[in-house]
């Protein structure tokens, strides 16, 4: 029987509904999407869409080491852009945290984000 095993940790923000920061079972680690929350304060960090993406990726960093993996794992991300003018923007972030490791991803639209958030991220990684 599979495990099923929480991720948590204080390095990133606490859930902000019923749900995990991530998940980890049969070799993957499940990362809940995350916004741009100041794990500390729980406030959003950044008045840009380029300025909350790279928080994004800090707290998905933290939420992947604290269920021993690292970026250079995931193998699939979402990303949720409350505006598609902001792509350009959020893929040099996202580029720039990523290095040379390209996974499988989707960008989408969204109308609109928790706490009404410019950029949202999730990810599947090997554990």
């Amino acid at each position: 029987m599979p495990t099923i095993k929480t991720v948590s940790t204080d390095n990133a923000p606490k859930a902000i509904g019923p749900y995990s920061q991530a998940v980890s079972a049969n070799g993957l680690i499940f990362c809940s999407g995350q916004i741009a929350l100041d794990p500390k304060s729980g406030n959003i960090v950044g008045a840009t869409a380029a300025e909350q993406a790279t928080q994004v990726m800090k707290n998905l960093a933290a939420v992947l080491e604290a269920g021993g993996s690292k970026l250079s794992q995931v193998v699939k991300t979402t990303i949720f852009l409350k505006n598609m003018a902001d792509f350009a923007a959020v893929n040099e972030i996202y580029a720039k945290a990523m290095g040379d490791h390209r996974p499988a991803r989707a960008t989408i639209e969204a109308a609109r984000l928790p706490k009404d958030a410019l950029v949202e991220i999730d990810c599947i990684a090997l554990a």
